[in-house]
């Protein structure tokens, strides 16, 4: 049980609520955002001093039955119910590390996809294997050291320019939030991993960004159907977005392809030839 962050989560959810949201009068005396610990309480069927307890990180670890109705009372998503058990720890922890090795079978099955870019990322966003046409689309990741291919550092340490998103994608923003929302979520399951650990606080302390939006407490990410990269040498490409997760190693398969016999679709199959000569032809 993480108790401070279990009572910061509390407070973070709270402070958004307003309270026209509980079918509770607005009023005029509020002097601070959201919901008062006390209606909290009342709405979750709890004592006031054990829900303030929760907050200041001093209370024993609540019951499955107590969180649920804490998780209503704050008008919690799914996703933020199973981080809100994560932290209290009535849901499974991996206390292990978290997975690099990729099985061979989605290895082989990258190759097996030559008109469509496809990746594969740990939890903690680290490009762990790709095929050609990935190379060609996003970098040579062969050519760049290990932790030069995790996406989370590329997105909010290394942009060409301030705020520049990753490999020129439209949804910058939007992939940085998500970065944010799912290492939160990683860290959660793995508190002791020193590579999750380290690379958090590395980010909180280099980014003003990601500390700002990691100070939000938010762990639930839009689903991203589309995204187009800025490509240095075909230009703008739109592409279809498919994430599957690899759950027996946290890991996530990404696919990027387009429709066929449409424009984006030709650039891909011109990359495809091109291969990663083309980027570097460009950079020069």
């Amino acid at each position: 049980m993480d108790k401070q962050e279990l009572g910061t989560f509390l407070r973070s959810r709270r402070e958004r609520l307003r309270p026209e949201d509980v079918g509770l009068p607005s009023g005029s005396r509020r002097r601070t955002p959201g919901l008062r610990r006390e209606e909290i309480a009342v709405l979750a069927h709890i004592s006031t001093e054990y829900y303030v307890r929760l907050e200041q990180g001093r209370a024993p670890r609540p019951s499955s039955e107590v969180l649920a109705g804490i998780s209503g009372a704050l008008r919690l998503t799914d996703a933020e119910s199973a981080h809100l058990h994560l932290l209290a720890g009535t849901a499974p922890i991996q206390n292990g590390l978290h997975s690099r090795e990729v099985r061979p079978s989605i290895l082989a099955l990258l190759e097996r996809l030559p008109g469509t870019a496809a990746i594969v990322t740990s939890a903690l966003f680290e490009v762990l294997a790709w095929n050609d046409l990935a190379a060609a689309l996003m970098e040579d990741f062969g050519k760049v050291a290990p932790e030069q291919r995790n996406l989370a550092r590329k997105a909010f340490l290394a942009p060409p320019v301030p705020d520049a998103p990753p490999y020129g994608i439209s949804d910058g923003a939007e992939f940085r939030q998500t970065v944010v929302m799912q290492l939160r979520t990683t860290l959660a399951r793995y508190p002791t991993d020193p590579a999750v650990v380290g690379l958090v606080d590395e980010l909180r302390e280099s980014s003003t960004e990601f500390a700002r939006l990691w100070e939000r407490h938010d762990v639930e990410a839009s689903p991203v159907l589309t995204k187009t990269f800025r490509h240095p040498v075909v230009g703008d490409i739109t592409v279809d977005c498919d994430s599957m997760s690899l759950t027996d190693r946290d890991q996530h398969l990404v696919l990027y392809s387009a429709p066929q016999g449409s424009r984006d679709a030709e650039a891909l199959a011109l990359l495809n030839v091109l291969g990663t000569d083309s980027i570097a032809s460009a950079a020069r």
